[in-house]
């Protein structure tokens, strides 16, 4: 399958995101490495945070608005007797507590914020209100009101580590503030909190197991490099495969809507499927028609040419 876009490097890499460092800097080196500026992520890591990042390097990008979806898991910490502005441990102390909880409270309170649960957006965050960053904002002194949103903690554990600091692993939806869930369960508990370190271990599919550091990358040749990225197409193995022959991958590139024989069980009406022609994934698309045996398919998002 020929394409103008085979000498550019396509796929997703798991970084493993080092502390210190925005993922837009992370984003930067790796426009170096791969020698290409068709780089995006699939969700902001704080400075502080570790852990990982997807990245989106060449026409993986078009997989972007369909990986941001994916729920991500986390392990922080969190301090309890201490609130700050930025809600972690790096920010200006706004009051101090010794009265903190005992842990049969504390781990009853944490049980409280699973399920759907209302967050206000920290002002120190890359949300933009008006065009504008808050975390810009914030560091003028100018707060602004922001619109509670929505968030889904699938799950939450908690350990104690100590009289003032838990270890929490958190499952939840995209959007969700690590560090305001722990600013918010230290004001359930009275006593304030705030979070103390972060790692992302993983995004949708993807896992901090499968993830490499900065610095490996940079003592790959491009060839390893290239090797370490995974297949676009591992971001969609939920979805159903539909395997066309020459003429109808071409009539799918072209803007037709051919009708496939399928075999199996049926992808309902209005569903995405993935798309191969010899055994390789060129493109997304979606069901317009399911009857017996056969189904018409349009094109949904185009990778490979």
């Amino acid at each position: 399958m020929s394409s103008e876009f085979s000498s550019e490097p396509m796929g997703i890499l798991v970084l493993n995101k080092c502390a210190g460092v925005t993922s837009h800097d992370m984003v930067s080196r790796c426009r170096k490495l791969f020698s290409t500026r068709k780089i995006g992520h699939t969700g902001t890591l704080d400075p502080m945070a570790t852990g990982v990042l997807v990245i989106l390097v060449g026409r993986a990008v078009k997989a972007s608005e369909y990986l941001t979806e994916h729920d991500k898991a986390y392990v922080c910490t969190m301090r309890l007797g201490l609130e700050t502005d930025t809600e972690d441990v790096t920010g200006t102390v706004l009051s101090r507590s010794d009265d903190i909880p005992g842990e049969d409270r504390v781990l009853e309170k944490i049980g409280v914020f699973t399920g759907e649960i209302t967050q206000i957006p920290p002002m120190y965050s890359a949300l933009k209100v008006n065009g504008r960053k808050l975390v810009d904002l914030a560091r003028r002194g100018i707060e602004v009101e922001r619109e509670p949103r929505k968030v889904r903690i699938g799950k939450i554990e908690a350990v104690r580590l100590s009289e003032d600091t838990y270890r929490l692993y958190v499952e939840c939806s995209k959007g969700t503030y690590i560090r305001t869930l722990c600013a918010d369960i230290g004001r359930a508990l009275g006593c304030g909190a705030a979070m103390g370190s972060l790692e992302r271990i993983s995004s949708g599919a993807y896992t901090l197991d499968q993830s490499v550091t900065a610095e490996e990358l940079e003592g790959m040749a491009p060839e390893e490099r290239t090797a370490a990225l995974l297949p676009v197409e591992s971001a969609f193995a939920d979805l159903p495969a539909v395997r066309l022959d020459p003429k109808q991958a071409a009539e799918i590139r072209n803007g037709m809507k051919p009708e496939i024989g399928h075999t199996g069980p049926e992808p309902g009406e209005g569903s995405l499927v993935t798309l191969f022609e010899d055994g390789r994934f060129f493109a997304l698309g979606r069901v317009l028609q399911c009857g017996e045996g056969t189904m018409k398919i349009k094109q949904e998002k185009l990778f490979v040419l």
